[in-house]
């Protein structure tokens, strides 16, 4: 049952909402903005309301993953594994030929139901370096590696690797931003 749970939080991830919510709006957000199909483009492109949506989708995606998986087993390898799975499918989404978002709201929901208290943290994180920087991606990766830091810190293995793990594909899925803030420099 466990596979199941796997399968199903990696195709529950790769549903893309962002992509959903704009052609409900008749837009393809690809071709608009960044071209993401994450909160941040939708919000910047149709406006708040539709960004924050896109957020709560996106972020409930890895949070029914992780609930899933708990259904079916207590291994907080296992868990992981779905919570990582659900975040691959988003970046990597069958259904958009393997393009996707970021996994930055993806992964949010996975760890707020693993551990509230640490994606808590890793949201005052992104709420500062954000508001220093003005750059969503580098608060997304603040976060992100404050959190694995924090998980590292408190011995909690699987979590760790999680979180390590998810914070390498963050950079990687942000490598373009990354270039174009490295090219200003």
């Amino acid at each position: 049952m466990i596979v199941f749970a796997v399968v199903l939080a990696f195709w529950l991830g790769a549903i893309p909402f962002g992509m959903l919510v704009a052609r409900k709006r008749g837009v393809d957000i690809r071709e608009h903005g960044s071209g993401n199909i994450g909160a941040s483009n939708v919000g910047r492109v149709l406006g708040a309301r539709a960004g924050l949506l896109v957020l709560a989708l996106d972020a409930g995606k890895g949070m029914l993953a992780v609930a899933v998986a708990q259904m079916y087993t207590d291994d907080p390898r296992l868990i992981a594994g779905a919570a990582f799975a659900a975040i691959v499918g988003h970046c990597f989404s069958p259904f958009l030929r393997g393009r996707g978002g970021k996994g930055v709201a993806t992964a949010f929901g996975a760890f707020l139901v693993l551990v509230p208290k640490v994606a808590f943290l890793a949201v005052a994180v992104f709420v500062v370096v954000w508001r220093i920087v003005k750059v969503p991606a580098l608060g997304s990766l603040a976060a992100s590696t404050a959190m694995a830091a924090a998980l590292i810190a408190a011995g909690d293995r699987p979590l760790a690797v999680l979180a390590s793990v998810t914070t390498g594909l963050l950079v990687y899925t942000h490598r373009a931003n990354l270039a174009k803030l490295a090219n200003r420099a």
